[in-house]
């Protein structure tokens, strides 16, 4: 258990990846704000959660893609607990479809939040937080297997490991580490939304270890990278996904 006067912030909070990652490093014992775009009520019960088990977390409503409300963001955490030790980019969106029938609105909404939103948590952090912190971005395992509808998903964060590798490159003189986590199939409503059962029990028989993820397994690997076991693992790129690939 770490002292409780370190601050994390985790993007997209509300669910999924992102509500277990919150509540994972409440428990690891930092002081965690919960950012969500649009569900304040999904939000709120992660806090809730946190603070009944003896947590301090804040609740900070902000669109990761508008420059601004990350910069919000931090000012918010800053306020309330003070400077930030570890920020969590976690936020994103998938949207399945073959390129030949991508429309430009898919695009722009995956690359706004995937890659610019993940941009303005990295630049902000880069400025904002504390000597020897961390960043920790998520990717995904999709990249290197190249799946047929899945390319622009898998295009937006290839682009942000590439960012990971070079910005642990540039903060490294400061101690701060920047990693990503990539996840394999996980069984969240992000996963759910635009597959077919098939297409899941296709991605069972994928995985060597014969089951979806759980959003816990990818909060253990964020918790690892934001404690002090990390300190000298600093551009990398973890794939968490059962021995897929």
């Amino acid at each position: 258990m770490m002292s409780n006067d370190r601050t994390a912030i985790v993007t997209g909070a509300a669910r999924g990846i992102g509500a277990e990652i919150a509540r994972q490093l409440a428990q690891d014992g930092f002081q965690v704000v919960i950012n969500y775009s649009r569900s304040a009520a999904d939000a709120e019960k992660v806090a809730n959660t946190i603070r009944e088990n003896g947590g301090r977390a804040l609740v900070a409503q902000g669109d990761v893609s508008s420059a601004a409300d990350m910069a919000r963001l931090f000012d918010e955490a800053e306020a309330h607990f003070g400077i930030v030790d570890v920020l969590v980019n976690n936020a994103g969106v998938t949207k399945m479809g073959m390129l030949a029938q991508v429309s430009d609105e898919d695009f722009n909404n995956i690359m706004a939040v995937n890659l610019t939103g993940a941009f303005h948590g990295m630049r902000e952090g880069a400025n904002r937080i504390r000597d020897n912190g961390r960043i920790i971005n998520l990717s995904t395992s999709i990249i290197g297997n190249y799946i047929p509808a899945c390319g622009l998903y898998a295009a937006s964060k290839a682009a942000v490991e590439a960012m990971t590798h070079t910005l642990a490159k540039e903060l490294g003189p400061r101690g701060v580490t920047v990693n990503a986590v990539a996840p394999g199939p996980v069984g969240t409503e992000l996963l759910f939304k635009e597959r077919s059962q098939e297409m899941i029990d296709r991605l069972i028989r994928d995985i060597p270890m014969g089951r979806l993820g759980e959003p816990d397994d990818i909060a253990k690997v964020v918790s690892f990278l934001a404690g002090p076991q990390s300190s000298w693992v600093s551009g990398q790129v973890i794939k968490a996904n059962g021995g897929r690939n």
